[in-house]
């Protein structure tokens, strides 16, 4: 299945989903593969300058990783496709207009807006306005 890529139809049924848990973001100069089982991190990116890694802060904080920052993930609940134009943007967007920083994960099914924790609700309430009243 291929995911949609119009910008009309991805706003009107992407179904923002707040999560509970808080995750956090680190930088790590080497790798440790065992410890990343371990670590069961949500996400990694390989930099120049090491590898990012966002994990449940409980996970940081149970083997002493440091971070800075704490948020919440919001999952927009539709199939967009990884050639969909302007989804980001639009969320980004309206993010925007509530000064509200976005860190975007786009994943083969769906993407994954992590906001700050204190900022997660108000997010929320915007996306679900996006949704409502459309571009």
């Amino acid at each position: 299945m291929p995911g949609e890529k119009d910008l009309g139809k991805l706003i009107a049924s992407m179904s923002p989903g707040l999560s509970e848990t808080e995750y956090v973001f680190s930088c790590m100069a080497e790798v440790d593969y065992e410890k990343m089982v371990l670590l069961q991190p949500l996400c990694t990116f390989n930099e120049e300058e090491g590898t990012t890694v966002i994990l449940k802060r409980d996970k940081a904080d149970e083997y002493n990783i440091a971070y800075s920052g704490v948020f919440r993930c919001i999952t927009l609940h539709v199939h967009s496709s990884l050639d969909a134009v302007g989804l980001t943007a639009a969320v980004a967007a309206k993010l925007t207009e509530s000064n509200i920083s976005a860190n975007v994960i786009a994943a083969f099914y769906h993407d994954h807006i992590l906001i700050k924790s204190h900022e997660a609700d108000e997010a929320l309430l915007a996306l679900n306005e996006l949704v409502r009243v459309g571009l």
